[in-house]
């Protein structure tokens, strides 16, 4: 997985090979251990092999030209968020997993269990887990899914819950509020109607659920046409799940810093709009301002996409300091991106499959 260059990042000058060889080694070093790096440092990176009279000069035209940053009074220099950029998109090599952790991803994904919610959820953990920085999983959207079972189950007198069965291992589980004392007679034949009507249909294009002749079961079905409609054009339908929060509590020096990514993740629709903007952008990296939100100024986010059938289906990504280790965060989060479009497409086709064996046997 390779990052495209920003809008932006275009207009930034091309460097040399000896400065290009000193940023490298800067940023390397200074990712490894967060401390300012020195010209000493730098001369024994085997990539460099100039004198340190020569590299202490470079290091002020770097700086000079927006690359590196000289904190405080420190004698070594820090790389701002256009060294970064240029590190990963003329820099860094692609980076690969481990043996271990190629293992790890592949063990997951052949022994997790349980409906796309659940697998979703866990693969946040691995995510994270695999790197340790906080992990986004943007799941895929349903809209498109179809509709496999409608039932409306009781809660209380005035209360119902709608569950509907996705073709893509998908569930929704939506509230209702019943006018009437209703029972669960009345319940069970209007779940009955719904699934007549609306099996094979998609919550975006739901099917019309014609009148049934019965008041209190066509009431029971509009009122669940209009729940799922309202669900499907809610701004926060994708379902989101976040791994790892804790630990970025050690990637960042000021607790203001982490209070205010923490509160980011919280908020799911900023968190899909997120790394839905970064990957329009054509990007899979985007580091400190480049993402515009100003939370994050201090963060940098790396994206993979997942694909079902050719086609968008959500995301994973990475959420840590701009000093963190690029090459092995876009490594992790495309091994995981492609695992998991794998095995979301294979669960799809297997229900496809037995739904076409419950047709041909009915």
């Amino acid at each position: 997985m390779t990052s495209e260059p920003t809008q932006n990042s275009r207009t930034i000058e091309e460097l040399d090979e000896r400065k290009a060889a000193i940023l490298e080694a800067i940023v390397t070093q200074y990712i490894g251990s967060a401390q300012p790096v020195g010209s000493s440092q730098v001369a024994a990176s085997p990539s460099v092999s100039v004198s340190s009279a020569t590299i202490r000069s470079e290091m002020v035209a770097l700086e000079r030209d927006g690359y590196l940053v000289q904190p405080h009074t420190s004698a070594g220099r820090i790389p701002t968020d256009k060294g970064y950029r240029f590190f990963v998109d003329h820099l860094a090599t692609p980076g690969q997993l481990g043996p271990q952790q190629r293992q790890q991803v592949s063990s997951f994904f052949t022994d997790v269990q349980g409906g796309l919610e659940d697998v979703l959820e866990r693969t946040s953990s691995l995510l994270s887990d695999l790197t340790s920085y906080a992990a986004v999983v943007v799941g895929p959207s349903h809209e498109e899914a179809g509709i496999r079972s409608v039932q409306v189950v009781g809660l209380t007198a005035h209360r119902a819950l709608v569950v509907v069965v996705l073709s893509d291992g998908g569930v929704e589980n939506l509230p209702i509020e019943l006018g009437d004392d209703v029972g669960d007679e009345t319940l069970a034949l209007a779940s009955v109607h719904l699934q007549r009507s609306l099996l094979g249909s998609t919550l975006a294009a739901l099917a019309t659920v014609p009148v049934s002749g019965e008041r209190s079961v066509d009431t029971i079905c509009l009122t669940v046409v209009s729940a799922l409609s309202s669900a499907v054009n809610a701004p926060d339908h994708e379902a989101v799940y976040v791994g790892g929060p804790s630990r970025l509590a050690g990637s960042f020096d000021a607790i203001e810093t982490v209070q205010g990514v923490l509160t980011i993740l919280e908020q799911q629709l900023v968190v899909v709009s997120l790394l839905r903007d970064v990957m329009e952008r054509g990007l899979s990296v985007a580091i400190g301002s480049e993402h515009g939100y100003e939370p994050l100024a201090s963060c940098a986010v790396v994206v993979a996409p997942v694909q079902v059938d050719g086609r968008h289906a959500g995301a994973v990504g990475l959420l840590g300091p701009t000093r963190m280790d690029y090459p092995s965060a876009m490594a992790a989060a495309d091994a995981v991106g492609r695992q998991l479009s794998e095995r979301i497409e294979a669960d799809r086709g297997a229900l496809e499959r037995t739904r076409g064996d419950g047709s041909n046997h009915g």
